[in-house]
């Protein structure tokens, strides 16, 4: 059709790279793309299992902050153009090897080992180096696009302040980095949320958005099967052990289900009726910023199921910081999708909303119990969850061609 052509707009010194159209789906190339962030969800997810702390977690989560928004960014930046095209393609597997480099300094991201380079400052600079490169291919490809040039001009600020906030953390160290990171992701995320809430972002392919997402949290999903091999590793196969690794498949299972079954497919469609400024406010709230405590919650579960099959045939109970990591990552997964469902369509999900509930209120009664049957406990909710929703939006499934 002829709406479909790719091109750049008359006027515009062709880049190489083509207009993304209303119908485009996700690339081979943005899969491609994709396995760098696996790479650096499990190192984050090992980092905390290996400081078994709060503030280990905490730190976990500032880390994952930060791969969040910048992933995000170049979400955008394929709904604007094809990702495996000239330009975009070229200025992406710079930014897959930024990416790389975040992930390897994951572990010394607060306490630089002795040798080599200093560890934090190689993670804020090449994060800076990643979100420099999406500015740049955005304002390569928003050529004779006035809108869009003056929305990408406004971004420079907080994502230039946000960054040297991080390197200024990682130059002075301890408690001061924690803070700084902390402010520096604030000002980042405040800063381009205000900016493009009511900017000039461009969203071409509702489709394309919503499944460069879903495609992410598979990721995100996936990495939870990654740490339960990890947290096998060098333990004799029990009893135990695959009671635990038959669950912790279950428990991956709810997460896709709750997520996969029936929202994301109204969301995608909500975003695709969505004109204007409407798709754009629904596009930077529902997914741009509800996603990350799905994420997160992804995240936390996966490293809370890691602690069940890594201790699954021991003789004791599973402790306050694994439960805290199984209930409550859980919990934070549901409470995004509450979000995402309310942003979408203005409802709170009953069932979710009970089951969040129970989450929280039973982490003391994880910790108390031996790993497999706190796990155990966590699968019954989200199966419960699961099988009541499936039972009670069934005409609305229908409706919807699912």
């Amino acid at each position: 059709m002829e709406s479909e052509q790719y091109g750049p707009p008359q006027g515009v010194p062709p880049t190489g790279a083509r207009t993304a159209p209303a119908s485009s789906r996700v690339t081979t190339f943005e899969l491609f793309f994709d396995l760098v962030y696996v790479f650096t969800l499990t190192q984050i997810t090992q980092y905390m299992a290996h400081h078994h702390t709060g503030t280990g977690v905490l730190h976990g989560m500032l880390l994952l902050a930060l791969v969040w928004f910048s992933w995000s960014a170049y979400a955008w930046l394929g709904n604007q153009a094809r990702a495996d095209r000239g330009v975009v393609r070229a200025g992406m597997a710079f930014a897959m090897a930024g990416v790389f480099v975040v992930a390897l300094t994951v572990p010394e991201a607060w306490d630089d080992l002795p040798g080599g380079l200093n560890g934090p400052l190689v993670l804020a600079c090449a994060y800076l180096f990643v979100r420099v490169v999406h500015l740049v291919l955005y304002s390569v490809l928003a050529r004779g696009d006035s809108g869009l040039l003056r929305q990408i001009a406004v971004s420079w600020p907080p994502v230039l302040a946000g960054s040297g906030l991080l390197i200024a953390g990682a130059a002075v160290g301890g408690r001061w980095q924690t803070a700084l990171f902390a402010v520096a992701i604030a000002v980042d995320w405040g800063g381009v949320y205000a900016t493009s809430r009511r900017g000039s972002w461009r969203i071409h392919s509702a489709r394309y958005f919503a499944e460069r997402h879903e495609l992410f949290i598979i990721i995100a999903i996936g990495e939870s099967l990654l740490a339960m091999g990890a947290g096998a590793t060098d333990h004799p196969v029990g009893a135990g052990l695959l009671a635990a690794g038959v669950l912790g498949v279950a428990a991956a299972t709810g997460l896709w289900w709750l997520y996969f079954d029936l929202a994301t497919l109204i969301g995608e469609r909500q975003l695709d009726k969505a004109q204007g400024q409407t798709r754009l406010s629904l596009a930077v709230n529902a997914y741009g910023y509800a996603h990350f405590p799905v994420t997160a919650g992804v995240v936390l579960t996966a490293l809370g199921i890691e602690g069940v099959v890594a201790h699954a045939d021991d003789d004791k109970v599973l402790g306050g910081f694994y439960a805290w990591a199984l209930c409550g990552g859980a919990a934070l997964y549901l409470a995004g999708l509450l979000l995402f469902g309310r942003i979408m369509l203005n409802v709170w999900g009953g069932f979710r909303l009970t089951a969040l509930g129970l989450l929280l209120a039973g982490i003391p009664a994880a910790a108390a119990l031996p790993p497999v049957p706190a796990l155990a406990g966590v699968v019954v909710i989200l199966a419960a969850v699961a099988a009541a929703e499936t039972r009670w939006y069934a005409e609305l499934r229908r409706h919807v061609g699912r």
